[in-house]
């Protein structure tokens, strides 16, 4: 009989402090959807996702949960950050998968006190989340599945004599942008698949079994996400995708507001753009070459792409730059100590070849030392030489400090590129790049 798990009372505190940031600093919006389908808190569940965001793809799924505590097997690598990371990452269920590809050989014995671990989790009604990926991918794409999670699944059984009833829960993590802050995440979970039918036929052929299920979880994890397979275009693909989105959505009469009514619509465009290469090939070529020259003439021109289909317009933005004047001081305030929340995090990237650690640092640095070292000692020494009052108001705004000082530097940003976009109207390199954009939209519309 599966037991109620107990979840420590500083376990509780620690992680609502954490799904503030999460949910409130972090991203402007979270979506969890089809979070019914995750089986009861004491049903033995294995949860296998894609992975795109290292530290942020189990965060986005512990995020999920408030009556449980699950166990998460990630890469290995993660835990050699820091010893205080390593306790950390374990004090949050997080277990380290050694790889042979990256820890070598003699590492992969230290799987087994992994494996073990979470054998017995489940088996006792927990909840345990595995990558088969084994590491998280740079795109908006699925790659190998290991069917490791598989054999421990069925070891699990196996120790209770094939009495207990595992479940593998299909799921997939999805954002809006990997990158800073403020953007939008969204975990959406598939149909649970019972074990029990193939206890049976595991026990003679394994190796058929492990092959069925694991074709099974990848349809259904290829089905929840955005799945972008042809990757000699991925570029091309991906810009048309954010930049021609919403065009397309209203050619289909999709919904196209919120983030799980994007994934719907990008799913659709990037089928409908693979269909296109079979029965076209040619025309999808010149279409994906000037989607990349059309990436490549924005860049050096400063301006983001929409602008060349809604031009902004001179009064507009010198309003929009007096209101930037007159928050300017409220920015600088909110500088202490957002601008080092961003340059300590931002300097651990810095050491990895690998773009997508920039949200688990710029998380993971900040939630464990900078917020709690800054805030904390901020609030003492204006406890200490102002007032108490002080110090209570400055924690309280500290929040909405933080999103100002994001929020005042992409509004100028955008600023800045719209007063370009003016200055650069009507001459040759803009014209130039309207036509591309309008060839690009005929394209779509005719091809699609």
């Amino acid at each position: 009989m599966q037991k109620s798990q107990q979840i420590p009372v500083l376990y509780r505190i620690f992680k609502c402090y954490l799904r503030f940031l999460h949910d409130v600093i972090f991203y402007r919006k979270t979506y969890k959807i089809n979070a019914q389908n995750i089986p009861s808190n004491t049903t033995p569940t294995i949860i296998v996702s894609n992975h795109q965001n290292c530290l942020n793809d189990p965060l986005g799924v512990l995020f999920t949960f408030r009556d449980r505590k699950p166990n998460f097997i990630t890469r290995a690598d993660v835990f050699a950050l820091h010893p205080i990371a390593n306790k950390f990452l374990r004090s949050i269920g997080l277990l380290p998968a050694f790889r042979l590809n990256f820890e070598g050989e003699a590492a992969l014995q230290n799987n087994e006190d992994t494996f073990n671990i979470t054998k017995q989790a489940i088996l006792e009604g927990g909840t345990v989340m595995m990558y088969p990926e084994a590491g998280h991918q740079n795109k908006r794409w699925l790659g190998f599945f290991s069917t490791a999670y598989i054999r421990m699944a069925f070891e699990a059984a196996e120790k209770s004599n094939f009495q207990t009833e595992i479940f593998i829960l299909p799921s997939c993590n999805h954002y809006s942008n990997y990158f800073g802050i403020q953007n939008d995440f969204m975990v959406k979970f598939g149909t649970p698949i019972s074990l029990k039918p193939y206890y049976e036929l595991y026990q003679t052929k394994p190796r058929t079994v492990t092959r069925q299920i694991n074709a099974l979880v990848r349809a259904q994890i290829e089905s929840l996400m955005l799945n972008i397979t042809d990757l000699d275009n991925y570029e091309a693909i991906d810009f048309i995708r954010e930049n021609f989105r919403q065009d397309y959505a209203t050619q289909k009469d999709m919904p196209c507001d919120e983030l799980p009514q994007q994934l719907l619509v990008d799913k659709a465009l990037v089928a409908d753009l693979d269909k296109a290469k079979e029965n076209n090939p040619e025309a999808i070529a010149t279409l994906y070459q000037k989607a990349m020259a059309l990436k490549e003439q924005v860049k050096k021109a400063h301006i983001r792409t929409e602008l060349l289909q809604k031009e902004p317009t001179w009064g507009t933005n010198i309003l929009a730059l007096m209101g930037s004047i007159l928050l300017f001081p409220c920015w600088i305030n909110s500088l202490w100590p957002n601008l080092f929340m961003w340059l300590i995090g931002k300097s651990f990237t810095f050491r990895k070849e690998d773009p997508m650690w920039e949200g688990t640092f710029l998380f993971a640095i900040n939630a464990l030392f900078v917020i709690p070292i800054f805030y904390i000692g901020t609030f003492i020494v204006t406890g200490i030489y102002a007032s108490w009052w002080a110090a209570a108001l400055f924690i309280l705004l500290a929040p909405l400090y933080t999103l100002l000082a994001w929020y005042y530097v992409k509004w100028n940003k955008r600023l800045f590129q719209n007063f370009t976009a003016l200055r650069s109207h009507k001459n040759a390199a803009w014209n130039q790049m309207k036509a591309t954009y309008n060839d690009i939209k005929n394209s779509l519309n005719t091809l699609l």
